[in-house]
């Protein structure tokens, strides 16, 4: 399993693409925001031969769902989030429009509705999913024990955590989720979340200053 990196728009959101030897790969938070930006993904998936099979959002704050409409277009793919999330792809044309933002297209709403027990498949590989609401209601956190690796969204980043003052955030929740399912990942999981550069749960458990350890 290989994991890529892009980082899109404004906001700097990391879009990652995990595939695995098959070359069928699963796209996480589509964030490009401009046609040079959509672009720029299509050529990456084309030039890597790599075929894309699933679309998944981490979240549906409005930066991480910029491309779901080139990307759900584009190779015929539904995007898969928590329902508790779908309120905010609803109210994603406001939300553009108190940013000033000038976006491509509205994500569609699906109805691939995730829950913590699913199993994402694509190639030779599956992804678990943890749910860990807090920065925002539906966050999921997609990730490969085999592998050891999550990408984590918004949830933790290196050093810190996801906002919790926006609709339906709540840090005590947040804060509990990720000290008892994303702490309980082993601790050399690689962790790749929505901004920023990498880390891993041991880095996080015993730095983090808002998370250090984890609920026993």
């Amino acid at each position: 399993m290989k994991i890529h990196t892009i980082a899109f728009s404004p906001f700097e959101v990391n879009t990652y693409i995990i595939t695995d030897s098959t070359g069928e790969c699963v796209i996480i938070d589509p964030a490009c925001y401009t046609i040079q930006e959509q672009k720029y993904l299509k050529e990456f998936i084309s030039e890597k031969n790599l075929k894309p099979k699933v679309l998944l959002n981490t979240h549906c704050h409005l930066d991480h769902v910029f491309g779901n409409k080139f990307i759900s277009e584009e190779y015929n793919l539904e995007s898969q989030y928590h329902i508790d999330d779908k309120f905010l792809l609803e109210r994603f044309p406001d939300m553009a429009k108190a940013y000033g933002l000038n976006t491509i297209g509205n994500p569609p709403i699906s109805k691939r509705f995730l829950k913590e027990s699913d199993k994402i498949t694509f190639g030779n590989s599956e992804l678990k999913m943890l749910h860990i609401p807090g920065h925002s209601p539906g966050s999921l956190v997609f990730f490969s024990e085999k592998h050891k690796l999550a990408v984590v969204g918004d949830v933790i980043f290196a050093g810190s955590i996801g906002r919790t003052d926006l609709p339906g955030g709540d840090f005590d929740t947040l804060i509990s989720g990720i000290k008892s399912k994303l702490y309980n990942l082993s601790n050399d999981t690689k962790l790749y979340p929505g901004h920023g550069p990498s880390t891993t749960v041991e880095i996080e458990k015993k730095s983090n200053p808002f998370a250090k350890g984890a609920i026993l």
